[in-house]
């Protein structure tokens, strides 16, 4: 198998793997490096010039793993893509969320290369994404090879999927973005057993230890009384959350605690988009039972549009809970302004229950120590830290130690390392190479060819 790993950057971001078998040639997922601006955010595709690519393959609808699918479409533009179904549902309304955010950040921030693509080649590229099931093996011939490849549950997002692939009896198998626990609104991962030839993992938590004992039900407890004490002391909440999964499980939880009394009253307002990807989880729920969340979550809880006229740095009018993206508080966002408006006051709460990027201004946020001066740059506010700010964990992602336990029941000849910071890579390095020590472990660097 040749393998190219063609995010120029490595680690996470533009997630995107070329993968040679025989003389069929593949792509696993195309996302955008959401730290990078413009085109150099994408895959580069250099190294595919002069292959006939026979099959795109999606693991899931994050945009770090398919927001530059129109590029890579349009250089190809006879290869079809596949994904599960729930990942067909979902995938075109991403691409044109992605799209109206690079034509505000192209007037904003006066980026050439915004838009990357636009709308009009998003319905272009539709005819070409085609659904398929979950444990259902499908046969895709090229020239000359072919394979066999199954979507297996993967946890992480609705439509998540592992990929698992036989090449002339051989079996390689790609994690994608794995969560092996149930989440509130998700089912855990269920990947099949047996030997491979090659494993493709993720290794997002490397460097990260579970803490003993940390469930996620203790931290659904936690959350629900953090947000009451917040309440009763006159406080709004923030709770900032990506649109795509996190939002709906915040809700779904919210409702169980107000089913059972254990929310204290109080309105609960949800940003824009995260509101439409409800409905679109409502018709998964509906259609393959894969999703446990229904748009009824947000009528009983009779949830409303975050409010537009909120003033930056200014209290909001009304006291709440505030449900809205982006998750790491990125400038321009709903979350971005509302920090703004709360965290100058020790009366309310920001409560992150989602990875932040130190680098992001929610990463910062988390960073920072009460009495601190923070500084809202985009909108020129400069106040004190004197918020609650507390980090819960609700990660969409396995432990590392989940993964290490998969990677044991596997014995792979070969182990490849994807999706990973440098020091959450050397982690599993050092695990597998001590644990595993008939294996090979690779380490890929970006745009560099190897033979696995």
């Amino acid at each position: 198998m040749k393998l190219i790993d063609l995010n120029p950057d490595g680690g996470i971001g533009a997630n995107s793997l070329y993968v040679q078998l025989g003389d069929f040639h593949l792509v696993i997922d195309s996302g955008l490096n959401p730290k990078k601006i413009g085109r150099v955010a994408a895959p580069n595709l250099r190294p595919l010039q002069g292959v006939k690519l026979d099959l795109i393959l999606i693991t899931h609808c994050h945009l770090d793993h398919i927001g530059s699918l129109p590029l890579l479409m349009r250089a190809y533009p006879n290869t079809p893509a596949i994904m599960t179904l729930p990942s067909h549902m979902l995938i075109e309304r991403m691409l044109h969320n992605s799209a109206n955010v690079m034509v505000r950040e192209k007037e904003e921030k006066n980026i050439p290369d915004y838009p990357l693509f636009t709308h009009e080649e998003i319905d272009r590229i539709a005819p070409r994404l085609f659904p398929h099931g979950f444990n259902n093996p499908k046969k895709f011939a090229g020239a000359r090879d072919d394979i066999e490849f199954t979507f297996h549950p993967a946890g992480h997002i609705p439509g998540a999927a592992g990929i698992e692939i036989i090449h002339k009896h051989r079996r390689i198998f790609f994690t994608g973005d794995v969560q092996f626990n149930t989440q509130r609104i998700l089912d855990g991962a269920k990947f099949p057993t047996g030997k491979f030839d090659t494993l493709v993992t993720e290794t997002t938590h490397g460097a990260t230890e579970k803490p003993p004992g940390n469930t996620r039900s203790k931290e659904m407890i936690r959350l629900v009384e953090t947000i009451n004490a917040t309440l009763q002391r006159g406080g709004s909440v923030l709770i900032p959350v990506f649109a795509l999964g996190r939002m709906q499980e915040i809700m779904a939880i919210l409702h169980d605690a107000r089913k059972f009394n254990r929310l204290a009253p109080a309105p609960i307002f949800v940003s824009g988009l995260g509101m439409d990807i409800a409905d679109f989880f409502d018709q998964i729920s509906k259609k393959t039972g894969l999703v446990h969340f229904t748009r009824s979550i947000l009528k009983d809880l009779k949830a409303k549009k975050s409010p537009r006229d909120l003033v930056p740095g200014k209290e909001p009018p009304t006291q709440g809970i505030y449900v809205v993206s982006a998750g790491m508080i990125a400038e321009n966002t709903p979350s971005y302004t509302l920090a703004s408006c709360l965290i100058g006051s020790a009366k309310h709460s920001i409560l992150f229950v989602g990875y932040c990027d130190p680098d992001t201004p929610g990463g910062q946020i988390l960073a920072a120590k009460n009495g601190d001066q923070f500084l809202f740059e985009t909108i020129n506010i400069k106040t004190r830290v004197r918020a609650h700010i507390e980090r819960f964990e609700f990660s969409g992602h396995a432990s590392r130690d989940e993964l290490m336990d998969f990677a044991m029941k596997c014995a792979p000849r070969s182990i490849v390392l994807t999706h990973g910071d440098p020091p959450a890579r050397a982690w599993f390095a050092e695990q597998f190479k001590e644990r595993l020590p008939k294996s090979k472990v690779l380490d890929p660097v970006p745009l560099k060819t190897y033979q696995v």
